[in-house]
């Protein structure tokens, strides 16, 4: 067989090699396409596509918070109004039963005043009218105690803005009275030990 017949056989082997070549990367790149196609996306847009669903709007994703927050905000404030009722009601309840206690112990010394005020009217002897009240107020006394009260002693004591309430000022009749409580015009009580009547006082100067 002459040489340029076995050169132009090998030429035309090799075309048709390339040719099949070409035609699978061209049937491969249309079934990608066909793919896409199908799937309702363009060639050239896809990737730009996915990205924008991918996307998350900002303006969407601050109103979600907003409204989750608002409601966290609304449920915290309805158990914070339900405990504030609850807290007010127990405490207005504890003031009651103990205002209650109290007038309850001193009922018995009221009728002890009303029979002695009887007795004023009908009796002459006055130093039994003096002793019967003297009763009564020991009586009320140790029960205002058991409650918690207890008198305050302020004269002869440094005059104090926290326990007294000054009226007026004298001459101190020693020197070492000069800015101390030389008399009490109203005594003062604490109860549980917290003033609840600050101590009427006269201060030496």
């Amino acid at each position: 067989m002459p040489k340029n017949t076995e050169d132009n056989i090998e030429k035309d082997m090799e075309n048709q090699i390339n040719e099949d070549a070409n035609s699978v990367n061209t049937d491969n790149v249309e079934n990608e396409e066909k793919k896409v196609a199908e799937n309702g996306l363009p060639m050239d847009n896809a990737g730009e596509v996915i990205g924008e669903i991918e996307e998350v709007d900002p303006a969407e994703a601050h109103k979600t918070e907003v409204a989750e927050l608002k409601d966290k905000y609304l449920r915290l404030y309805a158990d914070f109004e339900n405990f504030r009722r609850r807290t007010a009601k127990e405490k207005l309840e504890m003031i009651s039963g103990a205002s209650a206690d109290v007038i309850k112990a001193v009922l018995p010394i009221v009728d002890d005043f009303e029979r002695a005020k009887v007795s004023f009217d009908s009796s002459t002897e006055i130093e039994a009218l003096k002793e019967g009240v003297d009763l009564i107020y020991t009586k009320l006394y140790k029960t205002l105690e058991s409650k918690g009260l207890k008198p305050m002693q302020s004269k002869g004591e440094v005059f104090d803005a926290e326990l007294h309430e000054s009226i007026a000022q004298f001459p101190a009749p020693t020197e070492d009275l000069k800015g101390k409580v030389i008399d009490e015009i109203e005594k003062g009580y604490f109860l549980n030990e917290k003033v609840i009547r600050y101590a009427k006082v006269i201060v030496g100067a």
